[in-house]
């Protein structure tokens, strides 16, 4: 290998080092500190207010764009593990990484086997080995939250059937973790195993909205908190709550329908280039040889997948619309 081959590996190395190093280390102690005794103090206070506080913040955490780290978590490795259990499918921390890992040398092998170059199968296997991984999660989340989303409202009807029948809110949360099925009813029932435990409604349902993270649930948890300070019809609230998320979840749709064509076209650009060079390479392999062993043309197609991500990352931002 030449000298560009070797600087570029390096550098290569050196990224993913660096990544690792990021990913694995978590937050500052002072900073920790300070998190931590705000939740404690957030938690454990007697005032409604504070709690009111607690979940506005996580509800309007929700709703921003997702930083390196997930909230309610305290590092990175913290987030993953929510991360995995906001999938639903099981995976622990080891299993992930084991997979990804695994995946990326196989992803590597190949590539290096059929192209020869070891800065493409370097680049290709951790590119595809971490990412890959990480779409499939984050489209299970998504998955799962969608469906929680879309029984959520009903079981809110549940519980006001349950209250104005004359059962108290604790039996009523029992009576959903078995009837509505789903995220839904796995959530609520571990609710009602916390409560049965010795914790306090307020704190299973905080529990659950710190790992869940959904604007939804927290307006939940600010209606009941706001309800027991106040005072009032609970079962009429609930009502209320259940209609404002009926239509929020409508609006929803209208908008998924509206910006359909406009995700249609970004799919299209995003994914042609792609597309194209296949068809070239599988009808004359000759023509493309150059991009997997001139240095000069790895270097090109690099950029080139680079500027392309950074275009793709913009069009997705424009058309993802929240309410």
């Amino acid at each position: 290998m030449d000298t560009i081959q070797i600087t570029l590996i390096a550098l290569a190395i050196t990224g993913l080092v660096a990544l690792l190093a990021i990913g694995l280390l978590g937050p500052s102690a002072a900073k920790e500190g300070t998190r931590r005794l705000q939740a404690v103090r957030f938690r454990h206070s007697d005032s409604a207010l504070d709690r009111v506080e607690a979940q506005m913040r996580k509800a309007v955490a929700s709703r921003m764009p997702k930083a390196h780290r997930i909230a309610g978590s305290g590092s990175r490795v913290e987030a993953l593990h929510l991360r995995l259990h906001r999938a639903g499918n099981g995976w622990t921390l080891t299993q992930y990484l084991y997979g990804s890992v695994g995946l990326a040398v196989v992803i590597m092998g190949l590539v290096l086997i059929k192209s020869g170059s070891p800065l493409l199968g370097l680049g290709i296997g951790l590119t595809a080995g971490f990412g890959l991984p990480h779409m499939w999660v984050g489209r299970l989340i998504k998955k799962r939250g969608n469906s929680f989303t879309s029984k959520f409202p009903d079981a809110i009807d549940l519980l006001v059937r349950g209250l104005r029948s004359g059962l108290p809110i604790s039996e009523t949360l029992g009576i959903v973790s078995t009837e509505v099925p789903g995220p839904v009813g796995q959530e609520f029932k571990l609710v009602t195993e916390r409560m049965k435990i010795g914790r306090t409604m307020e704190d299973a349902l905080q529990d659950t909205a710190d790992r869940i993270n959904m604007a939804e649930f927290n307006f939940f948890c600010i209606t009941l908190a706001i309800q027991r300070e106040t005072g009032g019809n609970l079962a009429e609230t609930l009502a209320n709550l259940g209609d404002v998320l009926r239509k929020r979840a409508q609006m929803k749709l209208k908008i998924r329908a509206m910006s359909s064509e406009a995700k249609a076209s970004a799919y299209i650009i995003g994914a042609l280039p792609f597309i194209v060079f296949g068809l070239i390479y599988w009808s004359d392999p000759k023509y493309l040889a150059g991009f997997f062993t001139d240095d000069r043309l790895i270097i090109t197609g690099l950029g080139g997948l680079t500027w392309m991500s950074i275009g793709v990352f913009i069009m997705s931002q424009m058309i993802n619309f929240e309410i």
